[in-house]
């Protein structure tokens, strides 16, 4: 399934909007990861252990949103937006939104 950050797509005609779709992850980092990260905040540089959580976060929401496109018969997902929140210490969440749409055959 074709998803994109778009509102269109190149060459495509949009038939049917099923309307929007999300999926959410929401993540928990544990002690040792939080660790790292404090030594990498204190030293500088990146902290792969964040950047790896976050990671699989977005990749969760976004084949969640997929997966409810796919159960209303879409061919895409277009508009998508991404949002990461803190929600308390250790807890990041993401949400990933879009339209489902169906295209012209």
């Amino acid at each position: 399934m074709l998803v994109t950050t778009t509102n269109t797509i190149e060459g495509k005609k949009i038939a049917v909007y099923h309307g929007i779709v999300t999926g959410e992850a929401i993540m928990g980092a544990n002690v040792v990861r939080d660790l790292f990260a404090s030594v990498t905040d204190i030293v500088g540089g990146r902290s792969s252990a964040y950047e790896n959580k976050l990671s699989e976060g977005r990749q969760i929401a976004i084949e969640e949103m997929k997966v409810k496109a796919s159960q209303l018969g879409a061919d895409a997902v277009i508009a998508v937006d991404l949002d990461f929140e803190t929600l308390r210490d250790g807890m990041m969440m993401c949400i990933a939104t879009g339209t489902a749409v169906t295209f012209e055959k």
